[in-house]
């Protein structure tokens, strides 16, 4: 176990020799300690969506499974239409979706639905909008071109065809495709468990007690990035206890997310517990605003994440850090940073040196066509107000010290994280 300096030596020590790194910088750290995880289970289709598939899959069927008709009509041979018409063939019967095709025989039509099996004589279906129909027998007018409005078995996908790739998080699109082809159930990537726990003897019921508002925040994000998450409760801001804690709880989680006491503040154990309990700290402090006091750690093969005690602070290095190490150990594509240009609807002077995130709400657009945005809140990394009210995240880079209203920003608009049209 690692013998520490007592606590204002470790900060003054730690102080000293810790550059404040980039944001950048801070994401390769991070993403590079995980190691992607390799179980996989089988989950019914229903169960799928918003999990990581395991594996390629192929299709096992042709899609469409049979030539069917695709519009209501009849279906005949071209071959029995000659000269010049129109012609009228009697309607020897009829077929339906989900019925066996009858025998088409020759100088006959069959009267066929959508979706119907056409028969294996058939050429082609002609639209009922394209002839008389006269109930025993059907005027046709004009001469259908072989294969019209017929939709060939296979057309659509062939036997062995990839259905969906290794590594695809799977969504209703997904869902739809694979029940199409006979999928009930799925090969997905287990989920990566995630335990996440709050310190701070302002949470654990002290005189001045405040509500836990980073847990269940953090809860529900690592939950909607895709993994399983337990919650491990408010840890006092006590160096002994939380060593002893990392001690007993890290084995199980592939990741322990903390918020709070990640600083170099009188009460900030979070680190120096993890290095007492036999861990390692990677990379720490970063050139960001809010958030600056991160830290990326580790116990044997399990991750220690720590984020800061200020809900905006945590609520953005969740969304810089964590998320792309929930999606490292889901063998999946880093998500980038969907970064657009807007107006800005204000002014600012700010200390150069770290890059800043600033909630915003869109009030407008300009000539142009782009976003006009709002400054919401006066900065303060512990408000969420403002960023339940923002329609996006404003970036200020680290070299900006100023800007004047109807500048041009960067900005990283909210989006549904589900498949859907967006409506404007």
């Amino acid at each position: 176990m690692n013998v520490l300096p007592e606590k204002g030596h470790w900060a003054e020590l730690t102080e000293s020799r810790e550059r404040l790194i980039t944001v950048e910088e801070a994401i390769d750290v991070a993403v590079a300690m995980v190691q992607p995880l390799t179980e996989t289970e089988e989950v019914a289709l229903a169960r799928a969506r918003g999990r990581v598939l395991a594996r390629d899959l192929h299709a096992v069927n042709a899609m469409p499974f049979f030539d069917n008709s695709a519009m209501d009509g009849f279906a005949l041979m071209v071959g029995d239409l000659p000269g010049q018409g129109p012609w009228c063939l009697p309607v020897a019967g009829t077929v339906a979706a989900g019925g066996l095709a009858p025998v088409l025989e020759p100088g006959t039509a069959l009267r066929i639905f959508t979706g119907a099996p056409v028969p294996a004589a058939s050429d082609a279906v002609i639209v009922q909008e394209a002839c008389e129909d006269r109930g025993d027998s059907v005027l046709v007018t004009m001469r259908p071109a072989s294969g019209d409005n017929i939709r060939r078995r296979g057309e659509d996908v062939a036997v062995g065809d990839l259905l969906a790739a290794a590594g695809t998080i799977i969504d209703a699109r997904h869902i739809g495709v694979l029940a199409g082809n006979g999928f009930g159930s799925l090969p997905v990537m287990r989920r990566p468990r995630i335990g996440i726990l709050s310190t701070g003897d302002e949470l654990a019921g002290g005189a001045a007690n405040i509500h836990d508002v980073n847990r269940p925040m953090l809860l529900a994000l690592c939950e909607g990035a895709g993994a399983e998450v337990i919650d491990l409760g408010i840890c006092p801001d006590d160096r002994a206890r939380m060593t002893e804690f990392l001690t007993a709880e890290a084995g199980p989680f592939d990741m322990i997310l903390t918020s709070g006491a990640a600083s170099m503040g009188g009460r900030d154990f979070m680190r120096p517990a993890l290095l007492a309990a036999g861990g390692a700290v990677e990379a720490c402090r970063v050139a960001l605003k809010p958030g600056k006091p991160v830290f990326f750690g580790r116990m044997t093969r399990t991750l220690v994440t720590g984020l800061p005690g200020n809900p905006f602070a945590a609520y953005v290095g969740f969304q810089l850090f964590v998320k792309r190490q929930i999606s490292a150990m889901l063998g999946v594509r880093s998500p980038e940073d969907r970064i657009e240009t807007a107006e800005a609807d204000f002014g600012w002077t700010r200390k150069s040196g770290r890059r800043e995130y600033v909630p915003a709400k869109e009030i407008g657009r300009n000539a142009d066509g782009l976003p006009v945005l709002q400054r919401l809140g006066h900065g303060s990394s512990a408000a969420l107000v403002p960023l339940a009210s923002a329609d996006g995240i404003i970036v200020l880079d680290a070299s900006a010290t100023h800007g004047a209203r109807g500048d041009l920003v960067e900005w990283m608009p909210f989006y549904r994280t589900d498949v859907s049209w967006r409506i404007t």
